[in-house]
């Protein structure tokens, strides 16, 4: 299983096994870790790495069959789906500025911590090529796949500093995070300066320079922070 995964596809808490398996299952395809698709881990790998049982993590997954998200198919190539089109985002309740301001600061703090932390660290070609690739996937990306494809590579960015702890932390702030997003359009000339933008920070992780990737970083963030107080306040 791939170091992502295994951040994500931590041991849930016993009190909300069913609860917490199904914010697992959901943080992998909303934030494209298991992308549009593809095919989940194995039922019996998934429920060890869970710590749940396999009813309950087959209870999960039929949850998030009846709601679309996954497709369970038959036969020697079968397995569970991510679905190649998902369930449009529901606009959901009112943001309270106070609430806006704690997604926002938690994300610049843990984000911010791991760009600066991952040009710290002497990263392996493995690591570097997997951030030149979801780079490029992500600048690549049309405007239905841009919000998962930049999920992905914030990810990146945190599975490299080697702490699955951090990438756990900032995965579910994403979710947070990306749940405010969906609430506001998508503006091409932003994601045009979000695409440079990432390209310096990427650029600074590997050249090994944490002072520079935690600004290029920090400039980052705070242009979609600037959108979302400008949308949501």
């Amino acid at each position: 299983m791939m170091p992502l995964q295994d951040a994500l596809f931590r041991p849930v808490r016993a009190g909300n096994a069913f609860e917490e398996t199904v914010e697992r299952l959901m943080q992998a395809i909303r934030l494209g870790v298991v992308p549009p698709g593809e095919r989940l881990p194995a039922e019996r790998e998934l429920a060890t790495r869970l710590g749940v049982s396999r009813a309950t993590l087959r209870e999960a997954i039929r949850s998030l069959q009846d709601a679309g998200y996954v497709e369970s198919r038959r036969g020697r190539y079968g397995g569970t789906f991510v679905n190649t089109t998902l369930p449009a985002a529901s606009p959901g309740r009112p943001i309270a500025p106070p609430e806006l301001l704690d997604a926002l600061t938690l994300r610049t703090v843990l984000e911010t911590g791991a760009a600066e932390c991952a040009a710290s660290r002497s990263l392996g070609p493995a690591e570097r090529r997997n951030l030149g690739a979801r780079l490029t996937e992500c600048s690549c990306a049309s405007l239905d796949e841009y919000r998962r494809k930049d999920s992905r590579l914030h990810l990146a960015i945190a599975e490299s500093t080697g702490s699955a702890s951090l990438t756990a932390a900032i995965a579910d702030v994403r979710m947070r995070v990306n749940e405010l997003l969906d609430r506001i359009p998508l503006l091409p000339p932003n994601l045009a300066h979000s695409n440079d933008q990432h390209e310096l920070i990427v650029t600074r992780i590997l050249e090994g320079d944490p002072e520079a990737a935690r600004q290029a970083m920090a400039e980052h963030l705070d242009g979609t922070a600037s959108l979302l107080r400008g949308f949501l306040s």
